[in-house]
């Protein structure tokens, strides 16, 4: 299990999350001594003549004069960004690997999800925002960093009031090999952290028991971890796990379940749930 992150990809869309996103990978990479990766993907006005057959020449000179000015307003929010945080722009670390954190921008035409998968690949951890619930755009992207590339997501969230290192991480429990995944991706956040919830969800029975054997093997690696069973009684079973983790956790860690019809609306049910109500970041592997 690897306990450190060297590389952070964040797409930059240009919509008004891109900012405290970028805070967020800031917040990382300190703590870490991380490399952030701003990927920009450019629209190709190709792309939309062949999907919208018969536009016409003054239509695609819009879409290219938006798409320039959309590229330009986030280089000069990534410029501004780095220049207040005195973040060194970097293509390779620098001598010795001293440099506590560094920036790096990179501007890519075509599909968003495709080249965020081609970067996410060779990143540490990805972070991404959730976005608008109708943003079908973003949730693709986030679907594809997610199931594509074999790689951590985290998402943020813009309201929250616990740090995501050094306080209480919580882990939703569930015996799967996408928690697991979830799990290993987290330990640099675990080592950090001053407390280890784990959390099972169960309507009926206990649930869970396999908790304990997650608990022995953090001990393993010097962590002590406790677990906390949630009834859901009448409530939803996401509401119930979020209202917990939100009260004292500053970061959740799940698994990400994605299934057919168009990846159930992007993910499965309870990991939508979560991702939309969500107070607190949420890491997740698939």
């Amino acid at each position: 299990m690897a306990d450190t992150i060297k590389t952070i990809l964040v797409p930059a869309t240009g919509n008004p999350t891109d900012s405290a996103t970028l805070d967020a990978a800031l917040t990382i990479a300190r703590a870490f001594s991380a490399h952030i990766d701003v990927l920009h993907v450019r629209v190709d006005p190709l792309d939309v003549t062949v999907a919208a057959d018969g536009l016409v020449a003054s239509i695609i000179d819009q879409i290219t004069r938006e798409a320039e000015e959309r590229e330009a307003a986030v280089k000069r929010l990534f410029d501004d960004f780095c220049a207040r945080e005195k973040l060194p722009i970097l293509a390779v670390p620098a001598a010795g690997n001293e440099t506590p954190a560094s920036a790096q921008w990179h501007v890519e035409t075509g599909d968003n999800a495709k080249s965020v998968v081609a970067f996410g690949m060779f990143a540490d951890l990805i972070l991404a925002a959730r976005g608008e619930e109708n943003d079908v755009t973003n949730r693709m992207v986030l679907a594809a960093a997610l199931l594509e590339t074999g790689r951590p997501l985290l998402i943020p969230a813009g309201n929250a009031s616990r740090p995501m290192i050094g306080g209480t991480v919580a882990i939703a429990w569930k015996g799967t090999p996408q928690t697991v995944r979830a799990v290993a991706a987290a330990m640099p956040f675990l080592t950090r952290a001053t407390e280890i919830v784990l959390m099972t969800v169960s309507e009926g029975g206990d649930g869970g028991n396999d908790a304990y054997r997650l608990i022995r093997n953090l001990a393993w690696h010097g962590l002590r971890a406790r677990r906390e069973h949630l009834s859901a009684d009448d409530r939803d079973p996401a509401e119930t796990l979020l209202a917990a983790a939100a009260q004292n956790a500053g970061l959740l860690v799940m698994g990400g379940y994605g299934h057919s019809r168009l990846r159930e609306w992007v993910f499965g049910g309870f990991t939508r749930r979560v991702l939309e109500g969500a107070p607190l970041p949420v890491l997740l592997a698939h």
